[in-house]
């Protein structure tokens, strides 16, 4: 039924995504310009739907009975917030929002003369998404904006040491490294239970992939790691630090803080492919002495490490990502501009 060159949405049960599943090359079976719920689910699956459509068994459309040419896209989206309002909280998949409640509920619309004042409608919805439209842009600029600041770039462009790092990067000549010959002895944290943590600025480290492993802010007087170093917790997971931080007991970390930040940045990734592989546990916890014993491969060119190949190829990767986020979030405002016009 989907094709990825579909033209026609299909709208199922979903409660994201106005609905939307996939696409289809099927005829749409439904107008659009109606109001769409599903009689199986809550009542967040109220949508409006601008377009023809496939619709899903159990897929309800709300057609009008009367003012037909009245409703438009600004009279139908007033009614389905008025509806998500009165149905909100009330309706779970236990006790579901189905076609004779939607039918039965009471909401209330501006009126005119004993008339729907559809002119006001039109006005409100209008003066609204202006204010969304304004506060969606600014929001997205001041996101792009900060992605930049965090990252000390201007821009996403590459430039030709990065085209070329890039293109590179498959015929690169690789060598191993032992970490501790590299870096020099990996520190162990030290404990500090939970009960004993004061609350302070200093991230403090500890196993695990919530918030980068980071399970609390503490003003305890306890050893401080320089930023730029890198953290290897107890599953042998690794992780790049740009902050200084305290660590725990299940914390090895690694000393490259002599290194700039994109070469650190690959060295973390090296170390993540040699120590995360599955053989550490809670059973078999990974130390510091076992990152003293981590082989790593790195690019090299005549015989030594290529440090500066390491800059220039993370320098793009991170171009690249930023890239992809911004582009991401310019199509999601594109379709939100597109639904609202």
């Amino acid at each position: 039924m989907f094709s990825d060159d579909g033209i026609y949405p299909v709208v199922t049960n979903s409660s994201s995504n106005n609905g939307i599943t996939g696409y289809t090359n099927l005829n749409a079976n439904e107008k659009g310009n109606i109001i769409t719920y599903s009689d199986t689910t809550t009542s967040e699956g109220i949508f409006y739907q601008p377009r023809d459509f496939v619709g899903y068994s159990h897929i309800q459309g709300l057609y009008p009975k009367v003012f037909r040419d009245k409703w438009n896209y600004s009279s139908l989206m007033y009614v389905l917030t008025c509806m998500r309002k009165a149905a909100a909280g009330k309706f779970d998949y236990g006790n579901k929002f189905n076609r004779k409640i939607a039918s039965e509920l009471i909401i209330q619309i501006p009126i005119k003369d004993g008339k729907i004042d559809f002119d006001f409608i039109d006005k409100f919805i209008a003066e609204v998404e202006k204010r969304y439209t304004i506060e969606f842009k600014v929001k997205n600029i001041e996101i792009i904006k900060e992605y930049f600041n965090v990252c000390g770039l201007k821009n996403y462009e590459l430039s030709s040491e990065e085209k070329e790092a890039i293109e590179l990067y498959n015929k690169i000549e690789w060598g191993t490294f032992n970490v501790k010959n590299l870096f020099g002895k990996a520190t162990r944290g030290k404990r500090l239970k939970s009960s004993d943590r004061i609350d302070g600025n200093l991230p403090f480290v500890t196993a695990g992939e919530t918030n980068e492993g980071i399970s609390a802010y503490i003003g305890n007087k306890v050893e401080v790691f320089e930023k730029n170093t890198l953290t290897i917790d107890m599953f042998g997971s690794t992780k790049y630090r740009n902050y200084k931080y305290g660590a725990d007991d299940h914390i090895a970390v690694v000393h490259t803080e002599q290194l700039d930040k994109f070469s650190s940045l690959f060295v973390s990734t090296a170390i993540h492919k040699s120590s995360y592989t599955g053989k550490f546990n809670y059973s078999r916890n990974f130390y510091a002495k076992d990152a003293d014993e981590l082989y790593i491969r790195l690019p090299v060119n005549n015989n030594s490490i290529d440090y500066y190949y390491m800059k220039i190829l993370i320098s793009a990767v991170q171009k690249l990502v930023i890239k992809d986020i911004i582009l991401e979030i310019q199509e999601k405002e594109n379709i939100i501009m597109s639904i609202i016009k």
